[in-house]
């Protein structure tokens, strides 16, 4: 797939959707959760939450606490998911996400949901936010690596059935940008956080992503 860097257009096969920053804006629970646990540790916030984005807690966590046995990070992963699955005030969708996600179910774009976030907490921003979720979901439970290990969204193209150049990656973190590029796919950078980050393309928020059939299994994806 090529992109005409002019005009900022993209063609591809299947598209690969990040939740947390890109679908769904859920920074306050973030936020919220990872204060309490940065002062439960004695660590600047500020610090902590410039790595969890795009991670699973255990992988923020080993990074943030290197010395600490990875037993102990799995066993307060698993606190943390539940206190964010049980707080979802704030959680709102991205500007453009419910028309872009109708778009793609619209033309029938093949696309997946490829998240940190296990069942229960995607299953409940998506919905908190007010967006659909896709046929096709990789969570935490199908990974036995966190981004930026790019296996989710190598699981993501092998189970839509498009190889990974095919495929276009919807990221607004660090870790996940770096994954798909990982995975040898372009990524369209959402949000603020992935401007400085070299994505293919980037955008303030979903609002000017247009969407076309371009035929033969093809889609063209306009950025302005």
């Amino acid at each position: 797939m090529t992109a005409t860097t002019a005009d900022s257009v993209l063609t591809a096969r299947a598209v690969l959707l990040d939740m947390d920053g890109t679908l769904v804006n859920s920074d306050a629970v973030v936020e919220r959760c990872w204060r309490r646990w940065a002062d439960r540790h004695g660590l600047d916030f500020d610090e902590v939450i410039k790595v969890v984005h795009g991670r699973q807690g255990y992988a923020s966590m080993a990074v943030l606490l290197p010395e600490r046995p990875m037993a102990e990070n799995y066993a307060e992963n698993r606190e943390m998911l539940a206190a964010e699955t049980a707080d979802m005030e704030g959680v709102v969708p991205i500007p453009g996400a419910p028309a872009f996600m109708a778009a793609l179910a619209g033309l029938r774009l093949p696309h997946a949901l490829v998240t940190s976030a296990d069942v229960p907490l995607s299953t409940g921003r998506m919905a908190a936010a007010g967006l659909g979720l896709p046929d096709v979901r990789v969570t935490a439970e199908s990974v036995g690596a966190s981004k930026p290990d790019p296996e989710g969204f190598l699981k993501g193209a092998a189970e839509l059935g498009f190889d990974p150049a095919d495929c276009l990656v919807f990221e607004d973190s660090e870790a996940g940008i770096l994954a798909g590029r990982a995975a040898g796919m372009r990524v369209v950078g959402v949000g603020a956080r992935a401007a400085a980050l070299g994505p293919t393309v980037h955008v303030d928020d979903l609002t000017g992503v247009r969407i076309a059939d371009a035929g033969g299994g093809e889609f063209r994806l306009t950025f302005g």
